[in-house]
């Protein structure tokens, strides 16, 4: 039996400095609800957090652009609607105008509205949403996913002219009313045609917005497979590793008082 060297007392020390740190990081973990408190827990599985954290953000940016690509072509169709309403209109001035038992002051009362209906048409074509035309040549590409891979919407131009004949167009005089007429069916016939592509439109980014919002919870779902904790194992490993640390500590204090049974002996 020895005095200056305690082994026994050492290895209680190192186990319970290791139970010690294990409550610890059980504590930091339930606290934090995540597995990782610090990058020594888990190198690897921190390393693919990041990734699909990263690409969660990216996700949510993406799905935000086609909700906004979705809103502008909503607001299209919203104006084309009322466009076709005006078209509408101005065919039945036109057919009013045309007929012969009209009066120059009728057709003249036609005219005024005529133009007013025209003049909107016109405004429209030139509508923006957020600063974007909506009504030009130009198509507009909407990014779909976190690679950046991009879809082009169909573009619909209000400056051609099947529109430009019809808003142009006059009913002042019976012949007139009738070239008007055609002018207006052909603005009506690219109209539909329009609308048709802003349908199309919608339809790709209702699907696109739908399969986002499933891959980006499927992305969650991975990264929290690998950061959050389990509550109801992770207690369990507290509660042993509780019990653990009292026991190492009150084994310490045995070992510790094992060099005084040499006391005996010198007694």
């Amino acid at each position: 039996m020895v005095i200056n060297t305690n082994i026994s007392a050492e290895n209680a020390a190192n186990y319970l400095e290791q139970s010690s740190n294990a409550l610890s990081q059980s504590v930091a973990q339930l606290s934090s609800g995540s597995k990782i408190v610090n990058p020594s827990d888990d190198p690897a599985g921190l390393a693919i957090s990041m990734g699909y954290t990263a690409e969660s953000d990216e996700l949510g940016a993406v799905s935000q652009n086609v909700a906004n690509a979705l809103s502008y072509s909503q607001t299209q169709d919203g104006f084309l609607q009322q466009v076709g309403a005006a078209l509408d209109r101005m065919a039945t001035l036109a057919t009013q105008s045309h007929d012969s038992t009209e009066t120059d002051t009728d057709r003249s009362s036609y005219q005024a509205e005529y133009t007013q209906l025209a003049n909107y048409i016109t405004d429209v074509a030139g509508k923006t949403f957020n600063g974007v035309t909506m009504f030009d040549a130009t198509t507009k590409a909407v990014t779909l996913d976190a690679g950046g891979d991009s879809w082009t919407m169909g573009a619909v131009n209000m400056t051609i002219g099947a529109y430009t004949a019809a808003t142009g167009a006059s009913v002042s005089t019976a012949a007139l009313a009738a070239t008007a007429l055609t002018s207006i069916t052909s603005a009506i016939q690219q109209l539909a045609l329009d609308r048709g592509t802003v349908g199309a439109n919608e339809a790709r980014l209702n699907y696109t917005s739908n399969q986002l919002s499933i891959e980006k919870t499927n992305v969650n779902a991975a990264n929290s497979a690998i950061t959050d904790v389990d509550v109801a194992t992770e207690s369990t490993n507290y509660s042993k590793l509780q019990i653990l640390v009292q026991s190492g500590t009150a084994m310490l204090a045995q070992a510790n008082s094992i060099p005084q049974t040499v006391l005996k002996l010198l007694g």
